[in-house]
This record gives C-alpha cells, structure tokens and sequence, in this order.
C-alpha cells in the first residue's frame, strides 16, 4: 500500500472535494463490496496482530512514546477506529484521552494546558478522541474567539507538536474524511437502532448546517499544521474496514522505523529456577522461631498452660 497518497505535504493546499472518501486496493476492484470487505477484514487483522507485537516492544523498552491524533466530523468515526485498530492491543500501553467542552478548570488556563497534560510518557500510545485542534475548528465556526487568535494557533500547535518531538514523542494524525452522504446514513442508523440512539443529540443536526464551515477550516488546518514531523494523514473513512486498514497499516510502518526492542535485563540470570530459589525446606530452617511469646500475655489471658476453664 502506498500510504504516502494520504499524507500531506507541508504547506500544501487541500481541497476535501477532490479527495476521494471512499477507497480500496487495486488488488481488490474484482470483487463483490461484501467480498472485498471481508478481505479487508482479514488484513486489518493482520496489521493489528503485527501492531500488538510492536506495542508490547515499545512497552517494555520505555523509551519511545506515540501520539496518535484522530480528527473527524461528526460520525467521522473516531469511536470505531478507536476500538478495531486499538483494541486488540494491551492496555497496559496504550491509553485514549478524550477532549469534550472545557470544564471550568481547564478554561481558567491556556487552551493547550490539558492537553499537554495528556501527552504520552515513555513506552506509551496515547490516542487523541478530538484533540488540541478542536480550538482552530469549533471556535472558528461558532466563532468563539476572534479570526486573529485562532489564526494565531496554528503557529502555538506547530511549536507545542515540535515541542513534543524535540522531547522523544512520535506524532501521527488522522483525518477521517466522510462525504455528507455517508454522514447522513450513519445519523440516521443512530435514529434507527436502539443501541446506538444515544450517541444522537439534537446538536448534531446543527452542526452538519455547518458541513461547509467545517470543510473550509479542516482544509486550513490540513495545510496549516501538517509538517514533517507531525504529519496528517487523510483517510478516505466512508468505508469503515477500509478505513482501519490505512490507519494500522500508517501505525506500523510507523513502529517499525522506531523498532523497539525487548530491553536485555540488567543483571545476571541464572540458568533455571531451581537454582536460584531451591524449594526443598532449607530457606525455612533458617528462619529463627522465638522461643516465647513476643508479647508475654496477661496473667488472666489464656494460654496452652493455662486454658480457660
């Protein structure tokens, strides 16, 4: 797969109505959509057995840390790539942060202070659920704060990303693009199924009132914040296993280049483990028994000599 197609280049222009939102191998164009599918299925299995394998290395060496940022409209799909690429992983490792509306707290200081809180430490994927960039997009377009500041942002998010690389973080971020169709379908499957009704909110029809707002300032964020270092991938999403194919198949060519290793232990081993800890009654003969009580009881307390009658 040639995942440098869905990359952006720094500084480049994008315009999402030329990007296509759905995709598939070559290899698969033969076959039906549900064969083809489960086809894709099959190596997203594949890639995140293989992620699995590079995640415990990255765990247990605890020098590399991952940022994964996912970006997305409303039923972009977020929650799903969250759960089939990150899910079969160990949780010991890796960790999802989610950004809502700032609480009372997180307003009473600078935008990026909570998520600077939620950056990965050494041998952790961390995943952003919406991210630092929520304050180029929702303010823009609910013109929360005026053109000037939130232009003045993408230079803070670029310096704070280099920041974090500087320090040793790998970042990878993912635009999950859907056409408005699509978004239309999955609204209205969360109107139809029972398990799924609660994600809807009235909100979310008046923010697709604004699928062109949105539009205008994903592209500028695309061209505005995509650098060498921290490059955005857009991922044709339309197509959920597709979708998840890109996503893993970015994450472990991105693993692979940092190549962790099982960490060699510090001291000497030894050859089995019945060398090192004999079980065979010795270690206890060893332990001295008092040869009376440590506390000496009361002279109404009972004892062995001295049962109660």
């Amino acid at each position: 797969m040639n995942i440098e197609r869905f990359r952006v280049e720094p500084s480049a222009s994008v315009d999402l109505a030329e990007i296509p939102t759905l995709w598939r191998p070559s290899s698969l164009d033969d076959l039906a959509d549900e064969d083809a599918r489960r086809q894709l299925r099959k190596r997203v299995a594949k890639r995140t057995n293989e992620l699995d394998s590079l995640q415990e290395r990255l765990h247990a060496e605890g020098r590399h840390r991952v940022l994964v940022v996912l970006q997305a409209i409303d039923t972009g799909g977020k929650d799903g790539t969250i759960r089939n690429v990150f899910g079969p992983l160990d949780a010991q490792g890796v960790r999802v942060a989610s950004f809502k509306v700032p609480t009372e707290p997180e307003r009473a200081h600078d935008y990026l202070w909570r998520v600077h809180a939620q950056a990965p430490g050494s041998g952790e994927i961390t995943v952003f659920n919406r991210s630092h960039y929520e304050d180029v997009l929702v303010v823009r377009v609910h013109e929360l704060v005026e053109e000037r500041r939130w232009k003045r942002r993408y230079r803070h998010i670029r310096d704070f990303e280099r920041l974090l690389c500087d320090e040793g973080t790998t970042i990878v971020k993912f635009f999950l693009h859907i056409s408005a169709d699509e978004q239309a379908r999955r609204l209205q499957d969360r109107l139809d199924s029972p398990d799924k009704r609660w994600k809807f909110a009235l909100g979310d029809l008046e923010e697709r009132k604004r699928w062109n707002d949105y539009r205008a300032a994903f592209e500028d964020m695309l061209r505005e914040t995509s650098t060498r270092r921290a490059p955005w991938y857009v991922v044709p999403a339309d197509d959920k296993a597709a979708r998840d194919l890109i996503v893993s198949e970015v994450l472990v060519r991105t693993l692979r280049r940092l190549n962790p290793q099982f960490p060699e232990p510090e001291d000497a081993l030894p050859t089995t483990i019945d060398a090192a800890t004999p079980i065979d009654g010795t270690a206890d003969a060893q332990i001295p028994q008092p040869s009376s009580p440590l506390i000496a009881p009361s002279r109404n307390e009972p004892t062995r000599s001295n049962p109660v009658p």
